[in-house]
């Protein structure tokens, strides 16, 4: 009986591991560049992004990306990069914070990335679970840090020390380009982000 509770116990923990991976896919969202959409919404923030990245803003210049355009930017993100498994995604902004949600499958991400899982680890991994991926971002300077604070999974909370292991030891290692927890440059001259809960404000240095 001891040797069996000590084996569920493993298959939970390898469980929990192999979907806590997956899900720090989402963290990339709030990092990483987005590309366009054929919706309005990115429609008017593509004008935007091209203003900024071919320099045609004076210097001193605040251009504001609003919440929905950039719900747009985020549906594109991850059809790019996820296109199965991940669904009804949603981008909500706060006063220096950025929140994702979406409901995940964790097998159809482990088939994405050409790792299926095993026949008993699919009945664990398939289906829909509801996550959320609460991020700190701080910039000045020309640089910026996105610093995850919080990964939900069906109710259950990651945070604190756990998280940072989860961070340091899966999510660069499979995503190195991700920059969480570590300054980047913004390039085309940004200067810093403005996160507040309607946009965020793109200011062009002097």
């Amino acid at each position: 009986m001891a040797l069996l509770k000590s084996g569920n116990r493993a298959i939970c923990c390898n469980v929990l591991t192999d979907m806590r991976k997956s899900t720090l896919l989402l963290l990339a969202l709030l990092a990483a560049p987005l590309l366009p959409s054929a919706s309005s919404d990115y429609e008017a923030a593509a004008h935007k992004v091209f203003l900024i990245e071919h320099h045609r803003l004076r210097p001193g210049s605040r251009v504001e990306l609003t919440a929905p355009e950039l719900n747009a930017y985020a549906r594109q993100e991850i059809a790019d990069v996820a296109p199965a498994g991940i669904r009804n995604a949603r981008l909500e902004l706060g006063t220096g914070t950025a929140t994702g949600s979406a409901l995940v499958d964790f097998g159809k991400l482990r088939r994405a990335e050409g790792k299926p899982p095993t026949w008993i680890m699919s009945h664990l991994l398939d289906g829909e679970r509801p996550v959320t991926v609460t991020a700190r971002i701080r910039s000045s300077g020309g640089t910026a840090t996105v610093d995850v604070e919080r990964v939900e999974i069906s109710g259950i909370t990651v945070e604190g020390r756990l998280l940072d292991y989860l961070i340091g030891n899966y999510l660069m290692p499979a995503y190195p380009n991700a920059k969480v927890g570590q300054p980047f440059a913004l390039g085309h001259g940004i200067e810093r982000l403005d996160v507040q809960p309607s946009a965020v404000a793109v200011l062009i240095g002097r």
